[in-house]
């Protein structure tokens, strides 16, 4: 299988009653990670934009980061996270991203069924 990026449904969304919009590029759905996730996709976050914090119960997300740098809310305790760094929430805990450099921060964004 394989998806050409043309092909990727993209949005713009508040997610999780964050700040401002995050771009979110889709790429694959729920049938393309067969059975085993929810979402795979590419995450831009605009300086003064932000994922809000929620929680994960039976499912996992992970972000690695691309480039950029973000404050990642792992369970209430702040982390900046740079290009590289892989950010992992799960079993209900609460994470949050949030963009308050002058540079976009993109991710891969992750979530994989228990």
């Amino acid at each position: 299988m394989y998806t050409r990026s043309e092909n990727c449904p993209a949005r713009d969304i508040c997610i999780q009653n964050g700040k401002g919009l995050v771009h979110l590029k889709d790429l694959t759905d729920k049938d393309g990670l067969y059975g085993h996730g929810r979402m795979f996709a590419h995450v831009t976050i605009q300086p003064g934009c932000s994922i809000g914090d929620h929680p994960h119960v039976h499912e996992t997300e992970f972000y690695y980061i691309l480039q950029g740098e973000g404050v990642f809310n792992d369970n209430g305790a702040e982390v900046t996270v740079r290009a590289g760094d892989i950010c992992a929430t799960g079993f209900g805990e609460v994470h949050g991203m949030e963009n308050r450099s002058d540079a976009p921060l993109e991710l891969i964004a992750l979530i994989v069924m228990e």
